[in-house]
């Protein structure tokens, strides 16, 4: 494996009048805001370089009646940044139903509701899919202004394949949880997307490579931002070179290669599961390969049902 190499240096923002259409009357001059249906925009916002709002997503923050985001200081100050001051209230991790509840009557008002993470593409890793959820079931308009997300930016910055991948968020803090999620995502044929903190990153490198061996990887921080940074290698030598170091800083995404051929622990498994499910019921296969491994019985038997179904190597259609 070679040595794992450094990007740095993430470009500037745009010019302002770059970054938005204009009527045809100058550079400095943007057209006005379309008018825009009732309902519940998914707004993506930048995960750092502010130039990455998109032209419909500032038109849609301009015209909406309320914006509900995590923290009204962050978005607040996005906001600032492109001349808006549309009223906001909070949605986050622990909001009560009764503010969705709010949200979703504020919808059946009629009015447009834009609904933004801090950072990135909102229900990637927070709590918006509960309230997406309850607009349609009351049969309200949603829609989507995609943009940043900084699992697609590390996976596209990482060098490793990108037709098949897994978003897997946090692993758990714990170690012994912490392996047990990794051995339930193991043998999944994909390139596994982490999000990490800085003091965990070294501990979390160190558990991927006990439980999934020495893929290669990548730890990708700061993406956008000036101190943007890629490291790549195997997750052997990024381990030991974080676990050398002091914790880094920023916003950390780990993506690490999906099995190779030869990764023993997803051959074996998949050897003994055949063998098993040849005379046994998935249920009995996954417990009879769960005793003889030690590993989790719910990644086992996840990984039988898909054995059982005709052709599950086959490509895709």
């Amino acid at each position: 494996m070679n040595s794992p190499s450094d990007n740095r240096g993430a470009a500037p923002p745009p010019d302002a009048a770059a970054a938005h259409p204009t009527d045809g009357a100058g550079p400095s001059k943007r057209r006005d805001p379309p008018a825009l249906k009732p309902g519940l925009y998914l707004v993506a916002t930048p995960i750092g370089n502010l130039g990455d709002l998109s032209a419909r997503a500032r038109d849609i923050l301009a015209v909406a009646d309320l914006i509900a985001c995590e923290d009204t200081r962050v978005t607040g100050r996005l906001l600032a940044a492109n001349g808006l001051s549309t009223k906001m209230t909070s949605y986050h991790d622990h909001s009560s139903p009764r503010t969705r509840d709010r949200l979703i009557q504020t919808l059946n008002d009629g009015k447009i509701v834009a609904l933004v993470s801090d950072a990135g593409t909102p229900l990637v890793s927070d709590p918006g899919y509960r309230l997406v959820s309850a607009a349609l079931e009351a049969e309200i308009y949603v829609t989507a202004a995609p943009g940043p997300s900084a699992p697609l930016t590390a996976l596209v910055l990482s060098g490793l394949p990108t037709h098949r991948f897994m978003f897997a968020g946090f692993l758990p803090g714990k170690g012994g949880s912490r392996r047990t999620a990794l051995h339930e995502v193991a043998a999944v044929p994909a390139t596994l997307i982490f999000l990490e903190s800085p003091r965990r990153l070294a501990g979390s490198l160190a558990a991927m490579n006990d439980v999934l061996g020495d893929r290669p990887a990548a730890v990708a921080r700061e993406l956008t931002k000036i101190y943007e940074e890629v490291r790549r290698g195997g997750l052997a030598e990024l381990a030991e070179r974080y676990a050398a170091e002091d914790p880094p800083k920023g916003e950390i995404v780990v993506v690490v290669g999906p099995p190779g051929e030869d990764a023993a622990g997803v051959v074996n498994v998949d050897a003994l599961l055949a063998e098993a499910l040849a005379t046994m019921s998935v249920r009995d296969a996954a417990a009879s390969v769960t005793a003889a491994t030690g590993l989790p019985r719910k990644a086992i038997y996840s990984r039988a049902l898909v054995l059982s179904r005709p052709d599950p190597g086959g490509e895709d259609s």
